[in-house]
């Protein structure tokens, strides 16, 4: 095995060289203002984005839990608690249907080059609505957005499920039923009234000059430039390794490494710099929950990609995963189907026999007797987990267990160190006094 940082090349004994991406640099994101990244910290953590003013960003995405939840599948409002112990609820409370996605890592998302988001990739850049983005605002986003990841903040807090409630329970559910960019509005000036955090936006903002300048679009852009700052991560013993120090990685740890970059061939689609070609690919993952299709579909199913460009090419594909800090947040898979690393590399390696011998025991879903009936559904349709097999995109692999062994023991090794600790961290209070979680 051989490294060479000047030209960024690995190679192990009897393959071609193989080349991988220069080390990270914080010149790789977008630039972070302190000021907009403290307010986005009290603004993440804060309920008052949610409908009923119950649930917050980092309840989903929790420090704690790799900014994930621990969850296959995420318990939204209506829920109790934080994490993978989250309850689904009770009484009038309870959930009416679990988020139909695994929460996704937030880790790196303020990097330049990100380009989609979500698991279906339903928000990318794009002209086609003449305000850069294709999303599902369409024409109604707002402009003014710094980034992506400013955009995306703003679903969560439109979604009957996640944030916003049942459309007569607040008069923020009722709104996004009406039309999705009469929520923001609406919370922009929960948030403004608030004297701190309108002294907060005027500190942060050149064009807010009083509270009342203060729109969804500052509050998108603190919240970004928070994830930003918060948790930007390469630090880890791979990110050593690249940056020259060959003694960063062990032994087992440069044998995945060459699996992983070789005859594995996961550096196909998880490549670049953050291991991922922001692409979308078909790996036939068990099927479960209330899943994502397009309108008038009749079936609960997950159809992936194609439930956003609406062509059969793109059924059951799902965006590909950034990759490091992957040891912190499992479950794996779209929908959270394997509970451990392993499970989810084999997975790869043999998509048919991998969906075969799944059972129902590896999800991690918290118990909602209520909607129990429909929670396998579509793992029991024989038509629907064919059409699943036929859409694989991948070659079957084989590795021995060993060599299993070697690829997980790689993937831990894109683990940072103090990075995953976090910046800013999670405040005591927030200004609208409602509680953390």
């Amino acid at each position: 095995m051989g490294l060479c940082v000047g030209f960024q090349f690995i190679a192990s004994s009897g393959a071609e060289a193989t080349q991988i991406p220069a080390p990270l640099s914080s010149k790789d994101f977008h630039p972070i203002d302190d000021q907009k990244a403290r307010l986005g910290q009290k603004l993440f953590y804060d309920p008052i984005l949610s409908g009923n003013q119950n649930i917050s960003c980092g309840t989903c995405h929790s420090p704690d839990f790799g900014t994930g939840d621990g969850l296959s599948l995420g318990i939204g409002e209506g829920g109790e608690g934080v994490g993978p112990t989250r309850t689904a609820g009770q009484g009038n409370d309870q959930i009416k249907k679990r988020i139909p996605r695994n929460a996704s890592a937030l880790w790196n998302l303020g990097a330049k080059e990100i380009h989609v988001l979500f698991h279906d990739g339903r928000l990318n850049k794009s002209d086609v609505y003449e305000n850069g983005f294709d999303s599902p605002a369409e024409e109604w986003l707002p402009r003014g957005l710094d980034n992506i990841l400013a955009v995306q903040a703003l679903f969560p807090m439109t979604s009957q499920f996640e944030m916003a409630g049942n459309p007569r329970e607040n008069q923020v559910a009722g709104a996004a039923h009406d039309r999705i960019d009469n929520v923001w509005p609406i919370l922009a000036k929960r948030v403004r009234i608030i004297p701190e955090y309108g002294r907060l936006f005027v500190d942060a903002f050149e064009d807010v000059k009083a509270p009342t300048d203060v729109t969804i679009v500052h509050i998108a852009n603190a919240l970004s430039a928070f994830q930003n700052f918060e948790w930007q991560s390469f630090d880890s013993p791979y990110d050593q390794y690249v940056g020259g120090d060959k003694s960063a990685l062990n032994g087992q740890q440069k044998a995945g490494m060459n699996l992983f970059l070789g005859k594995a061939r996961c550096s196909t689609c998880h490549s670049g710099k953050f291991f991922s070609d922001q692409g979308f690919h078909a790996l036939a993952l068990p099927h479960f929950g209330p899943g994502r299709t397009r309108l008038f579909d009749p079936y609960v199913r997950d159809v992936g990609h194609m439930g956003e460009s609406d062509r059969l090419e793109d059924a059951y594909s799902f965006r590909t995963p950034q990759l490091r800090n992957v040891e912190l947040s499992g479950p794996y898979g779209h929908n959270g189907a394997y509970p451990t690393l392993e499970g989810i590399v084999r997975h790869h390696l043999n998509p048919v026999e991998s969906l075969n011998s799944w059972r129902p025991q590896l999800a991690n879903l918290r118990p909602a007797p209520w909607l129990a009936a429909i929670d396998f559904v579509a793992m029991e349709d024989q038509r629907e987990r064919q059409r699943l097999k036929s859409k694989i995109d991948i070659e079957p692999i084989n590795l021995d267990d060993s060599e299993v062994d070697a690829l997980v023991a790689f993937l831990k090794s894109l683990t940072g160190t103090e990075s995953v600790k976090g910046r800013l961290g999670k405040p005591d209070t927030v200004p609208s006094g409602l509680k953390v979680d």
